[in-house]
């Protein structure tokens, strides 16, 4: 699959790479490398010109979606440490696009508390602390515009969802997969990609 879809360029490929050696502990919590180019390709098919990515880790996802972006698109990125962010500034900028990406440092419940409530987003990646995520959506889809689309990772949390006694983040998961089916807000459909991945788009 990877020799066949787009391949990483090489400030992508450096990010990568540089997040294994240098964060070989946490690298596992950097989106698959085959979800940048398809995030990439659903920024550009949706036409998105505001995006907002909950948990950002050293910005490569956000790198692909902004390198997506038209030239006055915006992506708000919300995460918790300067220490894994900055790798994601230094490519940012080595790609060119730091003028796109707003990055606040702060819980991301108040980040987005703190927006218009409004319906204003096209388009967000979900890829954060699972316990929070049914509290994300929450604050998230009253804020897209109609048609406007949620992209949430982790949705199998490594199989953990299929057993009925799973508990902390495995269960969160699980809660947070029967709330999206649920939500008739929207329309949704989970994808086996990476660590599964859930499309939702706001009806209306």
């Amino acid at each position: 699959m990877l020799r066949h879809n787009p391949q990483l360029d090489p400030v992508q490929r450096e990010l990568v790479e540089v997040t294994h050696a240098r964060l070989p502990e946490y690298a596992g919590m950097q989106s698959a490398e085959e979800q940048g180019p398809l995030l990439a390709f659903l920024v550009r098919l949706t036409g998105a010109r505001h995006i907002v990515e909950v948990g950002t880790f050293t910005g490569f996802s956000a790198l692909a979606m902004a390198q997506a972006l038209p030239a006055d698109g915006k992506l708000i990125a919300c995460d918790v440490s300067e220490e894994w962010t900055a790798y994601g500034r230094e490519a940012w900028a080595k790609a060119g696009v730091a003028d796109r990406i707003d990055l606040r440092i702060a819980p991301a419940l108040e980040t987005l508390r703190a927006m218009p409530a409004e319906p204003h987003i096209d388009f967000v990646y979900l890829d954060a602390d699972k316990a929070s995520y049914v509290d994300y959506w929450e604050e998230l889809v009253p804020r897209l515009n109609p048609g406007g689309v949620i992209v949430a990772d982790n949705v199998f949390y490594n199989g953990d969802v299929t057993d009925p006694a799973t508990t902390g983040a495995g269960a969160a998961i699980r809660t947070f997969n029967d709330h999206v089916a649920a939500d008739d807000r929207m329309e949704a459909i989970m994808l086996t990609v990476a660590d599964g991945l859930t499309l939702a788009r706001r009806r209306g």
